[in-house]
C-alpha cells in the first residue's frame, strides 16, 4: 500500500474515533506527502477542511454527517462522483488534488470494517 494511502487510512481511523490529536499528526504527514505544488495545495485544503469540520462538529458538513449516520451508500455515491471529478481533464491541478483527497478519504472510510 502506498504511503499516502496508508497514512489516509490512519487519518480516517483517528477521525472516526474523534482522536483529533492523532488525526492532526496524520493530516500533517498527508500534507507533507502531497507536496507544495498546486495539486498538493488542493489536497491539503481538503484534508484540513475535513479536520476542521470534525473539530468544530459542523453538523452541516459532509464528514460530520457521514460520521453521524454511517451511510455507506451515500459515501459510495460520493466516492464515485469525487473520483470522476478528480480525473476530469478540464479541472485545474488544485481541484484535482482537492477531489483526490476526498476520494481517498471516502475510499479509506468505506474500507473500515465497522462504521461506528
Amino acid at each position: 500500500m502506498p504511503a499516502r494511502d496508508m497514512r489516509m487510512e490512519m487519518f480516517v481511523r483517528a477521525i472516526m474515533r474523534r482522536d483529533l490529536t492523532k488525526a492532526k499528526g496524520h493530516m500533517e504527514k498527508l500534507i507533507k506527502i502531497a507536496g507544495s505544488d498546486e495539486w498538493g495545495r488542493g489536497y491539503a485544503r481538503a484534508v484540513e477542511g475535513i479536520m476542521n469540520a470534525v473539530k468544530d462538529n459542523d453538523t452541516d458538513s459532509l464528514i460530520v454527517q457521514l460520521l453521524t449516520t454511517n451511510d455507506r451508500e451515500r459515501a459510495t455515491e460520493l466516492l464515485s462522483v469525487y473520483s470522476e471529478m478528480a480525473a476530469q481533464e478540464f479541472r485545474d491541478e488544485y481541484e484535482k488534488g482537492y477531489y483526490t483527497a476526498w476520494a481517498e478519504f471516502l475510499k479509506a472510510y468505506l474500507n473500515q470494517k465497522t462504521l461506528a
